[in-house]
């Protein structure tokens, strides 16, 4: 499994921010946005008192708090919405949402204020970050080719949270000789800028001391939450059997993507064939659960082969060929195909083919959407709009009925009442950069500039953009001279940014 975190956690964040544009500027921030320095705590040059941090109470098993994590952890996301490649596909989050939710029921996670992120990119990978932010590269389910297998990936992710592997990584390095934060970061610019044999040679000399036993570390770590992972499973009635399954596609993956000479702790979840025979033995003490394909996670894997195709002409063909042999899922199949010649502007072929599977399940929420889209697709947004009102009567507030009602309105020009339905939602789903994004939108058709101005904040501030965000504000503020409410309400968002400017500039 082609993961790229270093360590813990914390370090995927590191080499995969660094490996973007504004390298020692996004160092500089970075540190001081989440706090990474504290991972160093025993670094000659770095003090636990001087942190300017607010005091957020002692940690019952650990350095941290959980109110600690979740600040450090939301903080990070920011910084990393603003880097790299997210996916604004409401169907999708909202299935993994749910998923994540369902198996954290069932785990021993005793703060469940989850956040997740979802990241366009077709690797198979996920990570956990402190503080219950999630994260999942939209490829991974193109590798898990059932939900069981998806499932045992989240299962693990969460299994780091609930067991606070970042606090107790962190307590441990305590006990270790001092690494030097600069000689790190050095590294890490080195391998984005000169080249991964150069950047990794300087991480493996400064980190020669330790390289062992933080080695052993990270993989009891992971032992642990394969072990923790699988019992949320068991619990939760899925199959635990799909876990080794899902390892040995993850090993057969890496041996054919990852460099021989990688030294194995560059890979923060190590695979090797004892952990896979680990995880099947203890697979062996619960019964098989033998569960037909889920049609739900079939319908996202069909979203995602859409996503990650190249052009749409392209999965048209991948999903023709797959219903003129044996599909894993010929209903997922034939939806997946609608979206791609709905996307290659072959709407009137994707609704024949969309009636093939709708008429036996007229209420499932993907066939719905398909339908609006297939629609707006033949300049047909008046007739979307009126369909997803009738849905959205029976099921108000459904996020992703929600988004695609706004933009039926957008395209059907109805920026007002589109400014209106986003704006409630809004109340629901603050932290969705992809609603502010689209409420901005309307609100500029609409001629709400005002509004323009506020949601365009609230989407730079969710992406870690500050100082955009800032300029934003400062315009709303202009505009809401005389209206003592609004203007009361700009500054206080004001004074919120500023906080955050404070923290960054203080270093």
């Amino acid at each position: 499994m082609q993961y790229t975190k270093l360590w813990f956690s914390i370090n995927y964040w590191l080499l995969t921010l660094f490996n973007l544009s504004g390298l020692m500027m996004l160092v500089r921030r970075l540190i001081v946005a989440i706090g990474l320095s504290s991972i160093l705590v025993n670094s000659s040059f770095i003090n636990a008192q001087e942190f300017k941090l607010p005091s957020l109470g002692e940690s019952s098993t650990s350095l941290f708090s959980s109110e600690f994590e979740y600040q450090l952890g939301r903080a990070w996301l920011r910084a990393f919405r603003g880097q790299v490649p997210t996916i604004d596909d409401p169907l999708l989050f909202d299935y993994v949402e749910n998923l994540i939710y369902k198996l954290a029921s069932y785990s021993k996670l005793e703060d469940r204020r989850i956040e997740l992120v979802i990241v366009d990119n077709p690797t198979m990978n996920a990570f956990a970050v402190p503080g219950g932010v999630i994260g999942i590269h939209n490829g991974l389910l193109l590798w898990a080719q059932t939900e069981d297998e998806f499932a045992t990936v989240l299962a693990h992710e969460i299994a780091h949270l609930s067991q606070r592997h970042f606090s107790r990584g962190v307590e441990y390095q305590q006990k270790m000789q001092p690494l030097t934060l600069a000689a790190m970061l050095a590294s890490f610019v080195l391998m984005a800028t000169t080249g991964a044999d150069v950047g990794m040679a300087a991480l493996s000399a400064t980190q020669a001391a330790a390289q062992g036993s933080a080695l052993s570390y990270s993989r009891s770590n992971e032992q642990e939450a394969d072990r923790v992972g699988m019992q949320t499973i068991v619990d939760a009635g899925m199959d635990p059997h799909a876990a080794p399954v899902m390892f040995e596609r993850m090993l057969r993956a890496t041996r054919y993507t990852a460099s021989e000479q990688t030294p194995e702790f560059l890979r923060s979840h190590p695979l090797s064939e004892n952990r896979i025979a680990d995880t099947r033995n203890r697979a062996r003490k619960f019964p098989k659960k033998v569960r037909p394909p889920n049609l739900n996670y079939q319908l996202m894997r069909a979203r995602v082969i859409n996503e990650l195709s190249e052009t749409p002409e392209l999965a048209v063909a991948r999903f023709q060929g797959e219903l003129d042999g044996t599909p894993f899922s010929r209903e997922a199949a034939t939806y997946g195909l609608v979206i791609a010649l709905t996307a290659a502007g072959r709407a009137d072929e994707a609704g024949l083919k969309l009636s093939s599977v709708w008429s036996t399940n007229p209420d499932r929420l993907e066939y719905i959407i398909a339908d609006a889209d297939i629609d707006m697709a033949l300049n047909q947004p008046a007739q979307a709009a009126k369909k997803l009102a009738r849905r959205l009567a029976v099921s108000p507030g459904n996020h992703p009925l929600t988004m695609s009602y706004a933009r039926a309105l957008m395209k059907n020009q109805q920026p007002h009442i589109a400014a209106e339905v986003l704006a409630k939602q809004s109340r629901s789903w603050p932290d969705d950069p992809g609603l502010w994004y689209l409420l901005a939108e309307v609100q500029g058709l609409s001629g709400d500039i005002l509004g323009l101005h506020e949601s365009r904040a609230e989407y730079f501030i969710l992406r870690g953009s500050l100082d955009s965000a800032e300029k934003q504000l400062n315009y709303a503020l202009k505009l809401s001279q005389g209206n003592y409410l609004v203007s009361a309400k700009v500054n206080q968002r004001l004074a919120d940014v500023r906080r955050m400017q404070e923290r960054m500039e203080e270093f």
